[in-house]
């Protein structure tokens, strides 16, 4: 954890995914705030041999390490911005509860809409039963039909303080 505020973008594999990722990275990038990048590994189901679950675990975090790693590099590649991969292990709305609670920097969670008429997945999730922390951090939910210019855009104009030139 650091004093620097962060933004929590929430790794997975739909289609508004990249439209989060993109506007956080733009974001921290403007605003020079952290860009924590969360993949929460499902638990594997209990195998009948304990070896087994461990070998299924284990997949499951190489392949989890290895989306994140190429999802932070695009990052790097897009905007210079250096992610910080956070994986953990069950079930997603509690690690991200768990995740906000524990690391205090994290002011603002990023997600994407899906570009249908529905909000997506992760949003519908996030959006139901209790908030997402014992703290109040904001939800930004970026439309997933943008472009990544006006996404870019969106993250310029809402980053910029009041009265500056954000094309400047």
């Amino acid at each position: 954890m650091s004093e620097r505020p962060a933004c929590l973008v929430i790794a997975d594999e739909s289609p508004e995914f990249p439209a989060a990722l993109s506007y956080a990275a733009q974001l921290a990038k403007i605003s020079g705030w952290r860009l924590v990048m969360l993949r929460v590994v499902e638990k594997p189901d209990p195998a009948p041999w304990a070896s087994i679950t461990d070998e299924m675990r284990r997949q499951a975090f190489d392949e989890a390490e290895s989306l994140t790693q190429r999802f932070a590099a695009e990052v790097w590649a897009a905007c210079g911005v250096t992610a910080e991969p956070t994986l953990r292990e069950g079930d997603l709305k509690p690690e991200v509860r768990k995740l906000v609670d524990e690391d205090v920097s994290i002011r603002l969670i990023v997600l994407a809409s899906a570009s249908g008429g529905s909000p997506g997945p992760l949003v519908s999730s996030l959006a139901k039963g209790a908030g997402l922390g014992t703290r109040a951090v904001p939800v930004l939910v970026v439309p997933g039909v943008l472009s990544g210019e006006e996404i870019r855009g969106l993250a310029i104009s809402l980053a910029a303080p009041a009265g500056s030139d954000p094309a400047a």
